[in-house]
């Protein structure tokens, strides 16, 4: 049976808090308005991911990131009855929210027979229950707002996580019966827990990495009922935390949240904190944490009064006091609880008074929104004086229709974790001012450049516009506490005078770059004369052999730091002309600066927009999992040769025998990463020039590192190995064991194909998911019919796009 603390304990959650003592908590009697809590019980997937608690996984449609058991039900304070309201074995039941009248709950449930979340409405009693919300699609997180829409967070914005292997969902809206459903963000990556502030907007967290972090990154933020005017609330330039479960509490502008270190934990698992917006989104003393120091179990945070919240943690439902106290209301009984049951998500059941209503900017009818800018020179490290900024670039981040890993491979090495599309460039006015159109509905970003086309600052966080919206900012990374108004409302804005300006695509270059395609003939032509596996001046190959997982071009470039992009560090609001391709030697070398190499105007056009776009390696997301040896997926290497190779036996054997004395982290075997992080090496590493991805070569194996350095120059080698020469010559049985390992791993490459080789497929999942999303017939075959994975992946981007054909009346 479950258990329930005494009334008199309970007592004090629903008084006004005044530091009680033992005595006067007898005293206090529990008032009638609050008599009973509805929460939900569900059990749990072993994801350790906050988000990885609904839909299936990308590798295989039948494993499910959702446990099986469900149950709505309500606990009556006093007497500690409870009364189960819905109940589901097979099923799940989450995320229960209480309308403004007290008596109608909205919820999310996954029957036992479905696969699928969606809205759905009980009463109080447990009557009347009403599916609100349908399709192949998961809808969660629910919120009522003041009009009696429904804001809730769904899947149906078809894509995934950029690290991970589960579905991304983000803000969707519907009116009360799940009808007029319309997406109000344009993330790629996920939106939680949406909930009214106090004064009508939507509090939610917003999980984000444009060119940073991808662990660190996930904070509050706002947004009107119509999608309007997203805003950073709290933490955006704090890293190495997770923000969410945000609500407001009564009386006040302050919020109650889940802060969870680093990237957070499972079933949005962490300490309770209380912030203030009051000093800015950026004072991290504004959040104070309420909770014992080093228990972050505690979850579902509902501030009753500003004094008293009710939490779950794990198996218990309990109150808690800005001072430290805390009581248990309600406990999972012990079979329950050693299934793995949880409590979730506890809300009284009261009425509340209703927000206020904000009136809509959104025109469904457009198909575009517009941006100001009132000076982009005004902002936090920002130089004075310098070089003019005269345009900005328009950089959209593109969605993913499939992931595989918590890595960014093969989209880039320790880098980009997505491919971006360059849209093209806006003015700046001479005062700094800039008003243009851009397409609504897409996840936007900007770079200013100077009149050289210098890349001056970079955002490193991604924003939209809803149809018809206009917004705008003060300047390039102001101070969030700083309004137009304490800038100059008296200047007449060069930009004003006119209609907003059109985004001029940027002729002679790609708009998603695809780097053998693009980059790799520029090298060609340019440097492999110099920089060859039979001549590497510098130690430096430039040519587009394969490795294992990336060419060797692409590899050097990368860990001898050719090109400055933003990685994957915990970094933001980088300084001016810290980024980019002007910083980028690479650039220089293009330029006349390099032994007379000067490539022509358009090659270093492309070379640099395709550094400004985050430098990727494939410009098509149909080359995650397929063409790698010793590749990984959920963080976990596939495909690896030491145990799955014959050859390899004997090849490590021989490497072993032959190199380690002087090379102790020498690859043993194709997939060997000599103990290197896969998603996030030390760059100062001195055995990155010494990886798997280097030293094979599957293209012509015989030229691999690992076998010419070591082989005498009289053998044809480059005899490295001073007066002790490994290799004297070719015949040598171990040169041959570790030739034919390489050789094998050439043959299974023609095999398996990578994206830039003739006859490349995709993964069967990519498949699957194109033809879920209509963008391939149901009837498309692997093995049979033609794909062109770049016209599929940019069909795939266009299907999203907005289209107001597709709504006749104005959201309300």
């Amino acid at each position: 049976m479950p258990t329930v603390k005494s009334c008199c304990a309970i007592g004090i959650l629903f008084c006004s808090f005044r530091f009680l003592d033992a005595a006067s908590i007898e005293q206090d009697l529990l008032p009638g308005d609050v008599a009973q809590i509805v929460f939900a019980e569900r059990s749990l997937n072993y994801d350790g991911h906050w988000y990885a608690n609904f839909g299936y996984y990308a590798d295989d449609r039948d494993r499910k990131a959702y446990g099986a058991f469900g149950r709505l039900a309500k606990l009556d304070v006093a007497t500690g009855k409870v009364t189960v309201l819905l109940d589901d074995p097979k099923g799940a039941v989450r995320d229960p929210v209480v309308h403004y009248d007290g008596q109608t709950i909205v919820f999310s449930y996954r029957p036992g027979d479905s696969d699928f979340y969606h809205l759905y409405e009980i009463q109080t009693d447990g009557t009347g229950l009403r599916q609100l919300t349908d399709g192949p699609f998961d809808d969660i997180e629910p919120t009522w707002m003041p009009d009696d829409s429904l804001v809730f967070v769904s899947t149906r914005a078809k894509r995934w996580v950029n690290c991970w292997l589960t579905h991304v969902a983000v803000l969707y809206a519907c009116d009360r019966n799940g009808q007029n459903i319309h997406q109000l963000s344009a993330n790629i990556e996920h939106d939680n827990t949406p909930w009214p502030l106090n004064d009508g907007r939507i509090l939610y967290q917003r999980w984000e990495y444009i060119d940073r972090s991808q662990v660190d990154y996930h904070h509050l933020w706002t947004m009107n009922p119509d999608g309007s005017g997203a805003m950073v609330f709290y933490g955006n330039q704090s890293p190495s935390t997770l923000m969410i479960d945000a609500k407001p509490i009564p009386g006040t502008d302050n919020v109650v949240s889940i802060f969870s270190p680093g990237h957070g934990r499972k079933e949005h698992a962490g300490a309770v904190y209380v912030v203030s917006p009051k000093q800015g989104p950026d004072q991290e003393s504004s959040a104070i944490r309420i909770t014992p120091e080093k228990d972050f179990n505690y979850r579902d945070p509902y501030a009753v009064t500003p004094d008293l919240i009710l939490c779950a943690r794990t198996s218990k439902l309990l109150w808690i006091s800005p001072d430290g106290q805390q009581g248990e209301l309600y406990q999972v009984d012990a079979e329950r609880a050693e299934q793995s049951v949880w409590v979730h998500e506890p809300r009284p059941l009261v009425p509340r008074q209703r927000e206020p209503v904000i009136p809509s900017r959104v025109n469904a009818r457009q198909a575009t929104g517009r941006m100001f800018l009132s000076d982009v020179k005004q902002g936090r490290r920002m130089k004075k004086g310098g070089k003019p900024i005269t345009r900005l670039l328009v950089v959209e981040s593109l969605p993913k229709p499939i992931n595989y890993t918590g890595g960014m491979e093969p989209i880039s090495y320790g880098g980009t974790f997505t491919l971006e599309r360059l849209l093209g460039t806006v003015p700046v006015e001479s005062d700094g001012s800039a008003f243009f159109e851009v397409p609504a509905l897409r996840s936007l970003f900007f770079i200013a450049v100077d009149e050289d086309g210098d890349t001056v600052k970079r955002m490193q966080s991604f924003t939209n516009v809803m149809p018809g919206e206009t917004t705008g900012c003060v300047g390039c990374h102001e101070h969030r506490t700083q309004s137009p108004d304490m800038i100059d409302t008296t200047q007449d804005y060069l930009a004003i005078g006119r209609p907003p300006s059109q985004i001029q695509p940027i002729e002679g270059v790609p708009d998603v770059f695809d780097f053998p395609r693009d980059i790799q003939p520029i090298l060609d032509r340019h440097c492999v004369t110099c920089h060859c596996t039979e001549r590497r001046e510098g130690g430096v190959m430039l040519t587009g052999d394969h490795g294992p997982v990336y060419s060797h071009s692409y590899y050097m470039l990368t860990y001898l730091k050719q090109f400055v992009d933003g990685r994957n560090e915990a970094k933001s609001n980088l300084s001016p002309y810290s980024i980019g391709a002007a910083v980028s030697p690479l650039m220089q070398k293009l330029s006349g600066e390099h032994y007379g190499v000067n490539a022509t105007e358009t090659e270093r056009k492309i070379v640099k927009y395709w550094i400004e776009t985050g430098a990727p390696y494939p410009g098509t997301y149909a080359a995650l999992a397929s063409g790698m040896i010793g590749g990984y997926q959920e963080n976990k290497q596939v495909h690896h040769t030491g145990r799955e190779w014959p050859e390899t036996i004997l090849a490590a054997a021989a490497i072993r025998r032959r190199c380690v004395s002087c090379h102790e982290k020498i690859p043993k075997d194709l997939s060997d990463n000599s103990q290197i992080s896969f998603w996030r090496p030390t760059w100062d590493e001195p055995n990155l020039g010494r990886t798997r991805h280097i030293v094979f070569n599957l293209t012509h194996p015989e030229k691999s590192l690992v076998l010419r350095a070591p082989l005498v120059k009289e053998a044809g080698g480059e005899g490295r190995c001073g007066d002790k020469p490994v290799f004297r010559s070719k015949h040598d049985p171990d040169y041959q064991a570790i030739l034919s390992m390489i050789r094998a791993g050439h043959q299974d490459l023609q095999k398996r194909k990578r994206f830039d080789m003739p006859g490349f497929e995709p993964t069967a999942p990519y498949v699957r998911e194109m033809k879920r999303f209509g963008i391939l017939p149901p009837e498309f075959q692997l093995g049979r019919d033609a794909i062109d994975v770049y016209e599929t992946d940019r069909a795939y981007w266009e299907s999203l796009w907005y289209h107001p054909v597709d709504h006749e009346v104005t959201v309300p």
